[in-house]
């Protein structure tokens, strides 16, 4: 098969879909892969490290589109790349589609096959290629958060650790999954009062085992989450429903109750945000104020430390994107049903139905075992 990776355009986005490891697994198994020239810069390799693997560099991502029957990325394509796009073509890459109806036309009226990074699931019911970057974005919060409260940005001037005889800051975590239990590991490891809010007793009982008395988690009813959310110097917002727009857990009413300053970070930004007053931004122009409450809603929180991002998204994707060069993507999703899970658009259809439902639109299932004669 004949893969490409063009360089990523999205501002400050500075991760690649594939690393010079991929390229030499997907070489070694007969593929052809383009790359286009220094798409890879922001993570630290070079075109010479993708040549010295077998790779075919070339100057413009036209190229790339233009040769290649699957386009690997990172981020949903940028409005001149699904121009780009020709039907047939398989995109493997994150797309969040709930809250993005102009990309979802794209891919429709493009003919494309694109499968979703973040709507891939394993045996637990996990998202793999999802959990990486929920990790780092996780784990990078507090310290964005931090910033935010910083006084020269606009916060409170609150130090998250406090000092001897000055209480630490209050932080509330929405959300107690991969990376709400990242991110209340890091702000409770530089010193915060961390409280995790989760609607899973499952998944409390989870963190009670694991984490114990590093922070505090409860359920998250509407009058804990206020009550809470009034008393906190910094929210985090780390709640996802796969594939669908993530729910409003804090309304633009509810700003008037929170302490002047306060920050919020909106982890689910991609999928829409869990803010009333949440709008994405870039690393450029990451925070903005209303009503006195400051927030940071960059929609590729990992794209700032790049390389480490790169590589822990390489590792989880690489299994999946040789799976589908190896076999093809009808094969590979009849074999596993949890990639086929990924499936978001084929043949001028829309195919999930958390999408669907978020966009209003009709949602058809393609028929593998028909699929497979034709294939």
């Amino acid at each position: 098969m004949k893969v490409g990776c063009p360089k990523e355009i999205k501002p400050q986005e500075f991760r690649v879909g594939l690393t010079p490891i991929a390229v030499r697994e997907l070489v070694g198994r007969g593929h052809v892969v383009t790359i286009e020239t220094n798409a890879g810069l922001g993570a630290g390799f070079v075109d010479s490290d993708y040549v010295k693997e077998g790779a075919a560099i070339v100057g413009t991502a036209k190229e790339v589109f233009d040769e290649a029957e699957m386009i690997v990325k990172v981020k949903e394509p940028q409005a001149v790349e699904r121009q780009m796009l020709k039907s047939g073509q398989l995109l493997f890459t994150y797309l969040h589609l709930a809250p993005d109806p102009e990309q979802t036309h794209d891919l429709i009226d493009s003919g494309c096959t694109a499968i979703a990074y973040e709507t891939v699931t394993d045996v637990n019911g996990g998202l793999p290629l999802l959990a990486p970057m929920s990790e780092v974005a996780g784990r990078l919060a507090p310290q964005m958060g931090a910033w935010t409260l910083q006084k020269a940005n606009g916060g409170r001037g609150v130090l998250l650790g406090g000092v001897p005889g000055v209480a630490p800051a209050k932080v509330l975590v929405l959300g107690g999954g991969v990376v709400g239990t990242n991110a209340a590991r890091v702000a409770a490891g530089m010193g915060a009062d961390v409280t995790v809010l989760d609607k899973s007793l499952a998944r409390l009982r989870y963190i009670d085992d694991v984490f114990g008395h590093l922070f505090k988690n409860g359920y998250a009813s509407q009058k804990a989450t206020s009550e809470l959310a009034s008393q906190a110097d910094l929210i985090i917002g780390a709640v996802l429903v796969a594939g669908a727009e993530a729910p409003k857990l804090i309304s633009r009413e509810q700003l008037f109750t929170l302490n002047s300053g306060a920050a919020l970070v909106d982890v689910a930004i991609d999928q829409g945000g869990c803010f009333e007053t949440s709008r994405a931004t870039t690393h450029a122009d990451p925070i903005y104020e209303i009503d006195g409450i400051m927030h940071y809603c960059v929609a590729n929180m990992p794209g700032a430390v790049a390389r480490t991002s790169t590589l822990a998204l390489g590792n989880a994707t690489l299994p999946f994107i040789m799976s589908l060069a190896n076999k093809g993507w009808v094969k590979a999703c009849s074999d596993d049903p949890h990639l086929f899970n990924g499936l978001n658009v084929y043949d001028g259809k829309l195919t999930y139905a958390a999408v669907g439902e978020a966009l209003g639109l009709e949602t058809v299932k393609p028929d593998l075992k028909a699929l497979s004669v034709l294939h």
